[in-house]
């Protein structure tokens, strides 16, 4: 067996691992980086690249055939070719991958090595039982993969995930997706507007990042009147039949328990961590129920059996904090910079949260959300609402549907966060989360500029009315005709 030996060993070569590696290399040459699965990343691979090109593929066809309250009108109906859509989504997602080849190549060879790796002690690992590596130092950054729970299992090969949807050589005629959160809406949403026949189940009420009620109950209102979609759905797959999978449910509107075939069970009820075959017990590590460490997410170390947070981090979708790009990277960047430095370990400021949908009208949250917000602030808590039906740019656009949620806090003012379904509605994310992050007041976010028109403006008239939730302006008896006609 070959031994090495290094300061810094990284398990996983996606977005976390990927920056980990540079983040260590700015303090040690010392550093391995070991990929035992599918060299690429998630996002690259199989997450918001190509997810987003059949999004804009669906989108595409989905404005065509609603062009004419604008006055066009189609000689022909809008028809999909299924091969061709997917033939481009898997171009242009192989050509993303090809840039994160890119970026490993600049890895020299000494540094990379491939296979499952496993802990035989809490500084060494097992390399297919080939290389033994031991480091001062370890970062877990293995990423996750697609949860299949037992009761879909019956599906066999007919069930799809994120992992594989995007194979496929052409679209079906039919898909049941279960889990109405960012994958299974993005995607459902999509397929539908594709010409596929979807229906989307969910259990609990919950619908993408969302929290708060009003704006779930506002979404989900929008959506079933696109495709079938129950948040509270009573379905099973009660039979896999050659082709096709058997789905009972019932129907959410007339109350009628209905059994319908389906070419394919998409199964998107969450992701689970690949810990399985990492040996963690063997690290030394302070375990709970599922297996996983504490990690200070501040410097990404995980407690050991002593109580104490050690040598080993854990970065990136394997952490299950918030399982998206940004964080990822940013997790493998914090903990590749202590581990690289060794000594001397410094606590992260992290970003504010945001999460956003690319459904249309976008989904997005901005901050921890109205429930953890309630528990924190109570009745100092102030919200303000808007609706977007006859907000003025949007009905330009016969985009006016959406609604958004914003909560500040009584007595300082403060920007605490939002909840929203809107039109480019990943747009005033950003701007949100940035006054969020910032720690802006909400008088100081009205004194910003909206110019007109915009759907931005709607932004606005929520602000000014959470300025006075705040009791930090008059209240406004009428629109203000400053803002101009439509705001």
């Amino acid at each position: 067996m070959q031994e090495h030996r290094f300061e810094v060993a990284i398990i996983g070569a996606g977005s976390a691992g990927l920056a980990a590696w540079h983040a260590a290399r700015n303090h040690t040459d010392s550093v391995a980086l070991i990929e035992g699965g599918t060299l690429g990343t998630t996002c690259a691979w199989a997450g918001c690249m190509p997810s987003k090109l059949l999004i804009a593929a669906a989108n595409t066809a989905h404005h065509a055939r609603h062009v004419e309250p604008f006055g066009i009108r189609l000689d022909s109906d809008v028809r999909v070719d299924g091969e061709a859509v997917m033939t481009r989504v898997r171009q242009e997602r192989d050509r993303f991958v090809g840039h994160v080849f890119e970026s490993m190549d600049s890895i020299p060879d000494p540094c990379r090595y491939r296979g499952m790796a496993r802990f035989e002690g809490a500084h060494t690992l097992l390399i297919d039982d080939d290389i033994r590596l031991t480091a001062e130092r370890i970062i877990i950054a293995a990423g996750s993969r697609p949860a299949i729970p037992e009761p879909f299992e019956i599906a066999g090969d007919r069930i799809v995930t994120s992992d594989t949807l995007f194979e496929w050589r052409t679209l079906p005629e039919s898909v049941a997706v279960f889990g109405p959160g960012t994958t299974g809406l993005e995607l459902g949403q999509a397929l539908s507007r594709l010409g596929v026949r979807v229906r989307l189940f969910g259990q609990h009420g919950s619908l993408g990042v969302l929290t708060d009620e009003k704006v779930t109950a506002q979404c989900e209102g929008l959506f079933n009147g696109e495709f079938y979609l129950d948040t509270c759905g009573d379905a099973e797959i009660v039979e896999h039949n050659g082709e096709q999978v058997m789905v009972r449910f019932t129907d959410r509107h007339s109350n009628e328990t209905m059994t319908e075939p389906f070419d394919h069970a998409l199964i998107a009820t969450g992701r689970k961590p690949n810990v399985d075959r990492l040996e963690l017990q063997r690290a030394g590590l302070a375990l709970d129920e599922r297996s996983m460490p504490e990690v200070d997410r501040h410097t990404l170390r995980c407690r050991n059996v002593n109580g104490e947070f050690g040598h080993i981090y854990m970065a990136g979708d394997i952490v299950n904090d918030a399982p998206i790009l940004h964080e990822a990277t940013d997790e493998g960047s914090i903990a590749g910079d202590n581990a690289g430095r060794g000594n001397g370990i410094y606590a992260a400021q992290r970003r504010s949260s945001l999460g956003i949908v690319f459904c249309e009208p976008q989904m997005a949250r901005i901050g921890p959300g109205h429930v953890a917000l309630v528990e924190q602030y109570g009745d100092k808590l102030s919200v303000s609402e808007f609706s977007y039906e006859n907000q003025g740019r949007a009905r330009i656009m016969e985009a006016n549907r959406g609604y958004l949620r914003l909560y500040g806090e009584y007595g300082s003012g403060r920007f605490l966060g939002a909840e929203l379904c809107a039109p480019a509605g990943e747009h005033m994310a950003h701007l949100l989360a940035w006054a969020h992050q910032q720690g802006l007041t909400v008088p100081e976010m009205v004194g910003m500029p909206f110019y007109h028109p915009t759907l931005e403006e709607g932004l606005r008239t929520a602000l000014r009315d959470l300025s006075t939730q705040l009791l930090l302006a008059p209240e406004r008896v009428n629109q203000c005709m400053e803002c101009g006609p439509g705001a």
